[in-house]
Formats: structure tokens, sequence, C-alpha cells
């Protein structure tokens, strides 16, 4: 097994904004100023590790996630998932890892569970038989109840077992998560984090990167935190070492730890 399911190196995006109107007729020579997202990032995330990545919306967190798993190519630098490029061995990547994120909108209304977790098999080449047990397995580990029922027809957090369904159809040993949460109730989301902790990382071991604007979800997961704002990875580690490379007391909580790094 490597040490490092994720690495990034100088790992940058820029964005070019779309011209207006005035801009199209009057400076159409002109290239518009690039808006700078992600700005040489740095992460080391070892194998089997549950990495929580934290910071305000805007922060470029969704953007890194897209880089890294092959939606969107880097302006600048190096990243690496399971050893493999993120643009030379894009399709390998893309093959092999895991997104959940709290869109709904990825799934077929009209269709059934089952019909949904189906077609999104077959994109992985497999077999009816491989696929159905592959989904009975997972609906008994997610405790989905009522798979032949349509997908509009069911609670937020049946729709977001499903999607946790789906990240984890191909077994995948790196799961990346954008926000998981963010649609669910408070039990919901409790439960989602115990499944991410007891059953991915301990049972399975697999390697989590868990992105949220949430600063007490984050410290509940209780790994390794990075602190992203405006593009940047301000700081790095547990909880703990956090507090004290801030100059922090040990009751100091997580907002305040998150304010003392993103003031700098």
């Amino acid at each position: 097994m490597l040490e490092f399911a994720i690495e990034t190196i100088n790992l940058s995006k820029r964005f070019y904004p779309a011209k207006d109107l005035h801009q199209l007729i009057f400076d159409s020579w002109k290239r518009p100023r690039p808006i700078l997202v992600v700005d040489k990032v740095n992460l080391r995330i070892k194998s089997g590790e549950l990495f929580a990545l934290v910071g305000p919306n805007g922060a470029g967190k969704t953007t890194l996630i897209k880089m890294l798993t092959g939606l969107i190519l880097p302006t600048e630098g190096i990243a690496r998932v399971n050893g493999l490029d993120i643009i030379r061995d894009e399709m390998q990547i893309k093959g092999s890892i895991g997104l959940l994120t709290s869109e709904e909108r990825s799934f077929y209304w009209r269709l059934t569970g089952r019909e949904n977790l189906n077609f999104f098999a077959s994109l992985y080449n497999f077999s009816k038989t491989r696929a159905r047990d592959r989904i009975s397995e997972l609906a008994g580990l997610l405790e989905i109840e009522g798979l032949d029922r349509r997908f509009q027809e069911y609670s937020g957090g049946m729709k977001q077992r499903i999607a946790i369904a789906r990240s984890l159809l191909n077994d995948p040993q790196v799961v990346f998560m954008d926000e998981p949460t963010k649609n669910l109730d408070p039990l919901a989301a409790e439960g989602l984090r115990n499944f991410i902790k007891d059953e991915l990382v301990k049972n399975q071991g697999k390697t989590v990167l868990f992105c949220t604007h949430n600063l007490t979800e984050a410290a509940a997961l209780g790994g390794s935190i990075s602190i992203m704002d405006k593009g940047k990875i301000r700081a790095c580690g547990t909880l703990e070492e956090l507090r004290k490379n801030a100059g922090l007391s040990l009751s100091a909580n997580i907002e305040d730890i998150f304010k003392s790094y993103v003031a700098q």
C-alpha cells in the first residue's frame, strides 16, 4: 500500500471569467483578468486516513476536489491519487475513486433507486450479476429500504444513502466527499459521519477526503484537519497540533482555531 493516497504539489487553478456585452463590443481584443481559485496547494494525505478540509464557501474546496477527481484540469502543479497522475492517468483515476456530493440532480428522478444504481454500475462495466450482488451488499450495509421506489419519492436522508452507495459501487480505496451533509438533518448527518469513521475508514481502511464549511463537523470527524481560505491552505494537522501551532490554549475551540489562521 502507498504511504500517501493523495499528494499535491503547488496545485493551482485559474478561471477566466466570461466577457459581458460591453467587453465583447469594445474590448474584444482584451483577455479577461484570471481569477485564482486554488493557489499552490500542497497536501499529503496518508492511505487509510480520514482527512477533513474545512473552509468557508468560496474557499476553493470544490475546485480542488474537481481537479483531484479529474473533472477539471489544473492550471499549474502536480497531483497524484493512488500514485496515479491526475492528468496522465485521468481515466484510471476516475475508475478507481468514489465521489459523494450533496447534489441530487445527477440522479434520474423518475427511475427507482435500484435502476439508478444499476445504471451507474453499468458505467463500470459491471455484469448484471455483479451489479445485483454489489447493490444488495451496499443496501444491507447502508440500511437502504425500498430500492424499487422512484428516486423522487425518497427522503433527503435516503437519497443521500443511495448517493453513498453509488460512490462505493466500484469499492474505491479513495473516496472524495464534498459537503455531503449539507442537506441532511442533524441526526442523519451524525449517522453519515459515524458510518464514514467506523465503517469506511476503520473497518474497510479507505482514505476519505471530507470537505465541509462546518467547523464543528470537521472537529467531530476526529482525523486530520486542513484549513483552506481564499484558495490557500492556511494550516494542517490534528486539532491539538492546530491549537499548538497557533499558540492557543487547550481549551480553544475549533472556531477560535479557525479565526487565528484565516486572520493571518
